[in-house]
């Protein structure tokens, strides 16, 4: 029995020791680790592991990148030297000029040029290590929408959440909420005479604001939903060089809230069901990197008889992009945005409605794709919410939204 004590005791001190004399080996090692390196972006490699590389690495390098964040614009990469040249870049300003910031941001890139086609001696040289597939489309991109979205726009497809204050309509204090988003099916690359990309997807949404104020309890709660629209709409969007158009068929219906009707149930008579169908046709025009500006006309081809609804809207408005910024060790680009949107319909006598949006949105590409937003924004003219159409408000809004 004592013998097994004293084995073990002489195990536990070797053990001991050997832990020790490992520590102090590891540390050593640690304390000279001037040749380990950390990437400030996942997809980046160390300056100094690309100086050694050849054209052919960085090239294939930089194309795996393109094609995992943009494969559907068919982008082609050649390095030579320090210089990158991008041939078939998508004849949209908005995606291209996303695509150069990418370049010019990855390690080892002193130069990004633009060329339009491969020459013989460029294909003969791609063609023993790199083929490009040729298809004429895209099912389901993901990467952007070819119409941008309007931001500004009070029935724009979307998730958002916001804090609403002033509205006399649906209530002095109120929680709105949109769930969202537009689908993309099939994007049609390099077609018509402008060699532009054409695209087909679904739209759908809902709208659902709760009021806090003036609420009677009489089914002891604190809030009572007012309100829900729901839409879906079939888009069909065309982009080239600075140009975006869509034209979209969709319906849009909407339901009194059951909270609503039952602590006002003077309202079971006065119901009424604003549903309608309408085909719109918008045109948008990116003048810089920065500035946005856009128009479009409505046609209601159906409405309820319950309430009737005049032929005819138009909608306009602009958006400026500034102070944008790129947060390299998040890989995130940022900037600041003000959005105006206005409307006239000729069932409201063609007075204006229009919103005006500022705040900060965040996004994993340049410009375009999925974003975050926080925004405020202020709303003067008429209420977007069903029945209560032709009522006039004005209230502010501030909230985190998101989508494209």
């Amino acid at each position: 029995m004592v013998t097994n004590r004293k084995f073990a005791s002489v195990m536990a001190c070797s053990l001991c020791c050997f832990s020790l004399c490992s520590a102090k080996e590891e540390s050593r090692e640690l304390t000279d680790a001037s040749h380990v390196f950390f990437m400030s972006r996942a997809e980046s490699i160390p300056d100094s592991q690309m100086e050694d590389n050849s054209d052919h690495y960085l090239e294939g390098y930089i194309q795996a990148l393109i094609d995992m964040h943009y494969f559907e614009h068919h982008v082609v990469v050649i390095v030579e030297g320090d210089v990158v040249y991008l041939y078939n870049l998508p004849n949209n300003a908005l995606i291209s000029n996303s695509i150069i910031s990418f370049v010019q941001d990855l390690p080892c890139v002193c130069e990004v040029k633009i060329k339009c086609d491969l020459n013989e001696e460029e294909c003969e040289r791609r063609r023993g290590y790199v083929m490009q597939p040729c298809i004429s489309g895209v099912w389901f991109p993901q990467s952007t929408i070819l119409f941008q979205p309007l931001i500004a726009d009070p029935r724009q497809v979307k998730y958002s959440v916001a804090y609403r204050a002033g509205d006399r309509v649906i209530g002095e204090k109120a929680i709105c909420i949109a769930l969202g988003d537009n689908f993309p099916v099939y994007r049609w690359t390099n077609i018509f005479y402008w060699c532009g990309d054409l695209q087909i997807g679904i739209d759908a949404g809902i709208w659902a604001p709760f009021n806090f104020d003036d609420v009677s309890h009489n089914d002891k709660t604190y809030c009572e939903l007012v309100n829900t629209d729901y839409l879906l709409g079939i888009p069909l969007d065309y982009a080239f060089d600075q140009w975006a158009f869509r034209m979209r068929l969709y319906h849009i219906s909407s339901h009194l809230g059951d909270e609503f009707l039952v602590n006002r149930p003077e309202f079971l008579d006065l119901r009424a069901n604003p549903s309608f169908e309408a085909l719109e046709f918008f045109a948008s025009y990116q003048v810089t990197r920065s500035l946005r500006f856009y128009a479009g006309p409505g046609f209601i081809l159906h409405s309820d008889q319950s309430f009737p609804m005049d032929l005819y809207y138009v909608e306009y408005g602009a958006e400026w992009r500034f102070l944008s910024s790129r947060f390299c060790y998040q890989r995130l680009y940022g900037t600041f945005f003000l959005a105006l949107d206005v409307q006239n319909w000729q069932v409201r006598d063609w007075d204006f409605d229009w919103t005006i949006m500022g705040g900060y949105e965040i996004s994993k590409l340049a410009g375009i794709g999925r974003k975050i937003r926080l925004f405020a924004s202020y709303h003067h003219g008429f209420s977007y919410e069903g029945q209560f159409f032709l009522e006039r408000t004005h209230y502010g809004e501030f909230g985190v939204y998101w989508g494209f």
